[in-house]
C-alpha cells in the first residue's frame, strides 16, 4: 500500500503596521454605538426641517400637510431609534454582555 504523507503548510499573514482594532466584538459595539447617535442626530434634524417647513409654508394646505408628514416621520424614527436602544439594554442586561453601555471608542486604523 502507498500512502501520501501530507505536508503541513502554515501561511502567516502579517498585521498591518499601526493596526490597533483587536476585537472583533469591541468593533461592532462602537460600530453600534456610532450607528444609533447618527440615527438620532438625523432624525432630529429632519424634525427641525419639518417645523421650518411648517413655519414657512404660508398657510398653504399642501406644505403643512407635507411638513407634517416629515414631523411625523422624524418623530417615528426617534421612537424607533430609542427602541432599539432600550432593548439593546435589555439584552445587555439578560446576557450579561456589554454592547452600548461599554464605553465609546472609535476605533482607528492607525
Amino acid at each position: 500500500m502507498n500512502q501520501v504523507q501530507a505536508a503541513e503548510i502554515t501561511i502567516e499573514v502579517p498585521k498591518p503596521k499601526g493596526f490597533n482594532i483587536t476585537d472583533i466584538g469591541k468593533l461592532i459595539s462602537s460600530a453600534i454605538q456610532l450607528l444609533l447617535i447618527a440615527a438620532g442626530i438625523i432624525a432630529v434634524l429632519y424634525l427641525l426641517l419639518g417645523g421650518i417647513q411648517w413655519i414657512t409654508s404660508g398657510g398653504d394646505k399642501a406644505g403643512v400637510d407635507a411638513a407634517r408628514q416629515k414631523i411625523l416621520q422624524a418623530v417615528i424614527g426617534l421612537v424607533i431609534v430609542f427602541t432599539v436602544w432600550a432593548l439593546i439594554r435589555v439584552l445587555e442586561g439578560f446576557l450579561g454582555i456589554c454592547i452600548i453601555s461599554c464605553p465609546i471608542t472609535i476605533p482607528t486604523p492607525f
